[in-house]
């Protein structure tokens, strides 16, 4: 059982990558920037507890938070079913292959055959397009191999995992409205409403406030971690091209601003966007540093990232101001 033509090639971030495969074969060609602006998918969170062996960084809105907000601002109707069977779960996704729609999952990369790095993350999100007596035929990110199977056993593992950030046997599938789309409407409200989230979460870990927060924390990482050389160029990795970090999802959002500026005629948002030009190659020096720090156990590269960090927590809060004056109307 194979549904033909489903893709979503150079796919960057698992969420956007599952969503542009599904949208695809509705008709709708966006470009993964652009969904995860829709999205309203810029955030950040700086996460730390005694349960955990490391501090987490996030660089985007919760799991699933993207792709329901895409269908909200597009009209598009979103089908989610979650269920603790993993036998009503295959029925799931086995009925809307039979009907012609792949159909979006968000699972524990951990147990997926073609991932090398094994590490749990429930929050990873695949397409599934078809399967055979033993495998899933799937669609992951570009890093991941782009077009990819699995055994049917290790998808039901994933699928059924508990944990942090796990979302058991989640499935959904996604219809386009009939009609046209106002894009640059969408873009507009996208735009302001992710901004005005930004500049004011509720708690200090999150948005600017979040960043300040790991400028003050990362000094304090080398002794934070019990295998430095293991766990600060990890979260170097997830943060410049993975599916958590700042420098990512920051490139991300300054191409979604450019594409924007080429749909929506408005001066707030071409400075929007020059600003975020600036600020998403200093989420990758923080990156370097960090990793810099793991491998050599010096902590003036954590002060460095520190000190970058604690800029960009006003570069951002200011370049979020600016996109709050976008016009709505």
């Amino acid at each position: 059982m194979i549904i033909e033509n489903v893709s979503f090639p150079t796919g960057q971030h698992c969420e956007t990558t599952a969503l542009g495969a599904l949208l695809r074969p509705e008709g709708l060609d966006l470009s993964e920037p652009m969904l995860f602006g829709l999205g309203e998918g810029l955030g950040f969170v700086y996460w730390d507890a005694k349960s955990m062996d490391f501090p987490f960084l996030g660089g985007r809105v919760k799991p699933t938070t993207i792709t329901r907000t895409v269908a909200d601002r597009l009209g598009l109707t979103l089908h989610v079913q979650q269920t603790a069977s993993p036998r009503k779960a295959w029925q799931n996704v086995v009925a809307a292959l039979i009907a012609g729609r792949p159909v979006g999952l968000q699972l524990d990369s951990y147990h997926l055959d073609y991932f090398t790095t094994k590490v749990h993350f429930g929050g990873h999100f695949v397409a599934m397009y078809g399967y055979d007596d033993t495998h899933a035929h799937l669609i992951d990110t570009a890093q991941q191999g782009g077009t990819v199977t699995t055994t049917l056993t290790s998808l039901e593992r994933a699928r059924n995992e508990r944990g942090p950030m796990t979302a058991r046997n989640l499935s959904y599938t996604i219809a386009s409205p009939a009609g046209q789309l106002d894009l640059g409407e969408a873009i507009r409200t996208a735009i302001s409403n992710n901004a005005h989230a930004f500049l004011n979460p509720p708690i200090a870990n999150l948005g600017h406030r979040g960043i300040g927060k790991a400028a003050r924390q990362v000094v304090r990482w080398l002794d934070r971690s019990n295998d430095p050389s293991r766990d600060l160029p990890l979260a170097a990795t997830l943060m410049e091209r993975g599916g958590t970090g700042g420098a990512l999802f920051r490139a991300m959002y300054r191409d979604f601003l450019a594409e924007s500026a080429t749909i929506v005629d408005d001066d707030t948002l071409r400075l929007g966007h020059q600003l975020y030009a600036e600020i998403a190659p200093l989420w990758t020096e923080v990156s370097h540093h960090i990793t810099a720090a793991g491998e050599t156990g010096d902590p003036d590269h954590l002060t460095r990232a520190s000190a970058i960090l604690t800029e960009l927590a006003d570069k951002e809060r200011h370049a979020m101001q600016v996109l709050t004056g976008i016009r709505t109307d």
